[in-house]
């Protein structure tokens, strides 16, 4: 019996995942898959690599930084978030909160980053075997959101966020061999997303990136189709969606620590349901 976990981000709600992952870490709650989209593939990194707290920093602390996040960050380098400042300076061997590579690496859960080809639209799939120890790119680029940040290249190839090319990659998970998936949502589950800012970022990048632009348009309607599968699947007892039932004042970019702090609480408690279901 293979269970595979996915976060798929949602920018600084993402902190309600991250209290779903921890309240699995104190209770020894493991998965032999993960895949994550966006800010959920940093989630998961720590996560695998078994380094409690550390997202609930990047949220709380790091995340209020101008450094990290800001309209100089946009302006200067036309990324409201500085991937390098989150990926590299914060996160490599040296930096303040060294991600665990070794741990990472060493552990056996397969992981999957979703990041979205700017020139084609598809979905990329990298895996641990694109992770170095201080070469954090992948996640650079699944967290890239279009016009937001600027696409993020890797080896030639302008990537952006992956929630274009895969928001809710539920069928990846059972392509992969599992039996039963855990998705983990950073908006109520049954609150359908609309395309209203999707189609107004995407008229942004249409010129240069035309094939994202069209997936960004849709995104908002494929993740939805993603949720409802993912309801059928746990109809069916494969899957078991965790979500919380209000986003606390928390959005995509708002960073208030008494909301994130709220938000983090209602995932640890919720976590609960993730022991019910592995039984």
């Amino acid at each position: 019996m293979k269970t595979g976990i996915i976060d798929v981000g949602g920018g600084f709600r993402g902190i309600y995942a991250c209290g779903v992952l921890d309240y699995c870490l104190d209770r020894n709650i493991r998965f032999d898959i993960g895949i994550g989209v966006s800010a959920g593939s940093a989630n998961l990194a720590s996560f695998i690599a078994g380094q409690r707290g550390r997202n609930f920093t990047f949220y709380t602390v790091y995340g209020l930084r101008k450094q990290y996040a800001s309209v100089g960050n946009f302006i200067r380098k036309r990324s409201f978030i500085d991937m390098d400042y989150v990926y590299s300076t914060l996160s490599d061997h040296d930096g303040e909160n060294p991600l665990d590579y070794t741990a990472l690496r060493d552990n056996p859960t397969e992981f999957t980053v979703v990041a979205t080809d700017a020139e084609t639209g598809e979905a990329k799939y990298f895996d641990k075997q694109d992770i170095r120890q201080d070469e954090y790119d992948i996640f650079k680029a699944s967290s890239s959101i279009p016009f937001v940040c600027k696409p993020y290249f890797i080896q030639g190839v302008p990537y952006y966020d992956g929630a274009l090319g895969d928001p809710v990659p539920v069928e990846k998970m059972f392509a992969s061999g599992c039996d039963r998936v855990v998705l983990l949502l950073t908006r109520p589950e049954n609150v359908l997303r609309t395309s209203d800012r999707d189609e107004k970022l995407a008229a942004c990048i249409r010129k240069k990136y035309p094939c994202a632009a069209e997936k960004l348009r849709q995104r908002a309607s494929r993740y939805n189709e993603g949720v409802t599968l993912a309801q059928e699947y746990a109809r069916q007892g494969k899957a078991l969606i965790v979500s919380p039932d209000d986003t606390c004042g928390v959005s995509t970019l708002s960073r208030n620590p008494a909301d994130m702090k709220r938000l983090y609480d209602k995932g640890y408690a919720d976590g609960e349901k993730i022991s019910s279901f592995m039984g």
